[in-house]
């Protein structure tokens, strides 16, 4: 197996430098991991590498050879093989069908050889562990497993080099192990895996090496061996760490939500409530229920009982119009699917919430909404090249500050968060969390749902645990303080020992 190199490879688009000269070598038999906040120049890499980009100086040689620029004909024909971040299978062809598109088996004849086509993609899937019908439709597989039968049909023909666009960025944690087999897999083989991802975790579960880059520049290049958590994440950001978290005011004494006995379909009674500028925390396992409940207080999820009341005025329950009226908003889990439109423009999707406030009669005040939309995008210093540019072509942490800044036009007094930095960089989340603590200072009560455990321990300023629907402890500021947090909270979580000394807190709250 050869070696890939690339020598001062420069790329910008519209003026605006992506790369600055990136000079690396990937050598067979590695798992090489390009770590770096969006728009740092990973994915441009490897699509220069792939041919699907041209550099605009500087070449990519394999086995001291030039590749021909901007062909990934030729890239795939020396067996560079890229899986991009959004798989395009065909759904209504099945597993084989999708394994030989392109490459289809005949009979003598000249007619497809389905028998020998489906014996081969079975004896191919089995040799990658993969247990999947060759005759299932592709329309039924999760995200893992299609991401699982692309692997294998890019590097079925052996591969030198393998590059994955962030692999797991749709894929459940449960499911991951499958993608880490497969991987090890092709590395065994000799070739050359080239794995883009924004996940922490992975760095050390798969890569031989850990290459940073910041704003199209390398900035660290080491052995994962060699390599810190928290020296990643100084190198990818250019601060410490210790400035992730932005600094968070003390509340007010006066209670901004009460929430009494709300009972969602099937589910348990729940008390909350939140004073003015508190942050406030929702930990627990996923599925524990966290989701429910924030979508049950903005009315999107049905309640059949319990009380919601916004400064001591009650909001009508399923109405999500009436948390609006009631400055309640809601930034959901599911961006792409629940929170925006990502066809439509960085405006058009700002002034979804507030339609009403941008029209008069039916009519759009057009320069208005512009002016205030503008405006808020400014305050979270959103990267874009103008109100005008689609959400689809946003990163995801730009995108997600587009879902934040849309109810800023108007004063709200509650915000609901679920996974408010999933999928976004670790860059984009230092900006997020200002944006988080700038609104609690301002007064805004905040409720997050957050399965990232440094998030809950950074910003909240007190932690309510949550297991199969039922608020089962709480945290203070204090004791979310102390070093055995992480582990109280793990134990509530999973049931161990509700009540307990070591844990010095209450069992259920309700």
């Amino acid at each position: 197996m050869a070696s890939i190199v690339c020598s001062d490879i420069v790329k910008g688009f519209g003026g605006i430098p992506v790369l600055k000269g990136i000079s690396i070598t990937f050598e067979p038999g590695t798992v090489t991991v390009l770590v770096g906040e969006n728009g740092a120049g990973k994915s441009t890499l490897i699509k220069i590498i792939a041919g699907l980009e041209t550099a605009d100086h500087g070449e990519v040689m394999l086995d001291a050879e030039p590749l021909v620029k901007g062909d990934p004909r030729a890239a795939n024909l020396k067996g560079i093989r890229l899986v991009p971040q959004e798989l395009a299978p065909i759904p209504d062809m099945t597993v084989y069908e999708n394994l030989f598109i392109g490459r289809e088996l005949k009979t003598r004849a000249g007619l497809l050889d389905r028998k020998r086509m489906i014996r081969e993609a079975k004896e191919l899937l089995h040799s990658f562990d993969v247990d999947i019908d060759p005759l299932t439709p592709a329309r039924q597989l999760s995200v893992a497993m299609l991401q699982l039968v692309e692997i294998i049909n890019a590097t079925s023909q052996g591969a030198t080099a393998l590059l994955l666009d962030e692999p797991t960025s749709a894929i459940p944690d449960r499911e991951i192990e499958g993608l880490y087999k497969i991987v090890r897999r092709v590395r065994a083989m000799g070739a050359a895996v080239v794995y883009t991802t924004h996940k922490m975790e992975e760095i050390a579960e798969i890569s031989d090496r850990v290459v940073v880059l910041r704003d199209g520049n390398l900035v660290s290049d080491l052995p994962t061996s060699e390599t810190t958590h928290d020296g990643i994440i100084s190198a990818m950001i250019g601060r410490d760490l210790d400035d992730l978290f932005s600094h968070t005011t003390e509340p007010d004494v006066e209670e901004m939500l009460t929430i009494s006995g709300l009972t969602l379909h099937g589910g348990y009674p729940l008390d909350l409530s939140v004073k003015r500028g508190e942050i406030v925390g929702l930990a627990g396992l996923v599925g524990a229920g966290r989701t429910e409940f924030l979508e049950g207080v903005f009315g999107v999820r049905p309640t059949v009982s319990g009380t919601i009341e916004v400064k001591g005025k009650y909001v009508r329950r399923n109405d999500p119009a009436a948390a609006i009226r009631s400055r309640i908003a809601l930034v959901p889990e599911d961006r792409k699917g629940a929170g925006t439109v990502l066809s439509m423009s960085i405006l058009d999707n700002a002034t979804l919430p507030h339609l009403a406030s941008f029209s008069t009669a039916g009519w759009m005040r057009n320069v208005f909404r512009a002016k205030s939309i503008s405006a808020v995008m400014k305050s979270v210093r959103l990267k874009s090249r103008g109100l005008g540019q689609s959400l689809e072509t946003l990163s995801g942490g730009n995108q997600q500050k587009v879902v934040f800044a849309r109810w800023l036009t108007e004063d709200i007094d509650v915000l609901l968060l679920d996974e408010p930095t999933r999928g976004v960089d670790i860059g984009a989340r230092s900006e997020i969390y200002r944006i988080i603590a700038d609104l609690a200072a301002s007064g805004v009560s905040v409720v997050m749902a957050s399965s990232d455990m440094p998030e809950i321990l950074g910003l909240a300023h007190r932690a309510i645990v949550v297991r199969n629907g039922q608020f089962v402890g709480e945290l203070n500021a204090e004791q979310l303080r102390r070093e055995d947090a992480q582990d109280s909270i793990f134990r509530l979580a999973a049931g161990i020992g509700l009540v307990t000394a070591a844990t010095g807190l209450p069992a259920a709250r309700v």
